[in-house]
């Protein structure tokens, strides 16, 4: 049995487990195969040593975060979001937000680091009706900024902001 068959029934079988196919097949249809057939990752050989344990450490980041399904807390830094009572928490002391300001600070939480730009956030937020030209955006991340602090949330300039932990 090979690697892809070994794969093939692993999935077959429920288990979950990251799997990182390394092998010599580099043509298109193998990588479509084996990423089909479950794989995570799939890595040509020769390769860096350092690639493959970038790989690895991608692979184990993702089985040591809950889904975001699953979670009921985001936490950034000394930023703590509980989605289940809306609380909100820089370190020891509670913030109030607003439903507006939490669902923008909830949506950057879950993509700490990753650039939003205003039109992705409007979208998200307020709808797809929303006025496009609108500054609304920037209104409630100055807001956020008020309470939670002008160190945590970064303007991009010209792309839009991001989440810093």
């Amino acid at each position: 049995m090979d690697g892809m068959e070994v794969l093939w029934q692993l999935r077959g079988r429920g288990e979950t487990l990251p799997v990182i196919v390394l092998t010599a097949r580099d043509s298109l249809d193998d990588k479509v195969l084996g990423l089909e057939r479950g794989a995570d990752d799939y890595i040509t050989k020769p390769f860096r040593f350092e690639e493959l344990l970038a790989r690895i450490r991608v692979q184990l980041r993702k089985i040591n975060q809950p889904t975001a399904k699953d979670q009921t807390k985001l936490q950034i830094g000394n930023l703590t979001l509980n989605l289940l009572t809306r609380q909100v928490w820089l370190g020891e002391r509670e913030i109030e937000l607003s439903a507006r300001e939490f669902t923008l600070a909830e949506t950057l939480a879950r993509h700490p680091m990753q650039v939003m730009s205003r039109e992705q956030l409007l979208n998200r937020i307020w709808g797809y009706d929303y006025d496009p030209g609108s500054n609304v955006v920037d209104v409630y991340i100055g807001h956020l900024r008020r309470k939670l602090g002008n160190n945590l949330i970064e303007t991009v300039r010209s792309v839009g902001y991001r989440l810093r932990p």
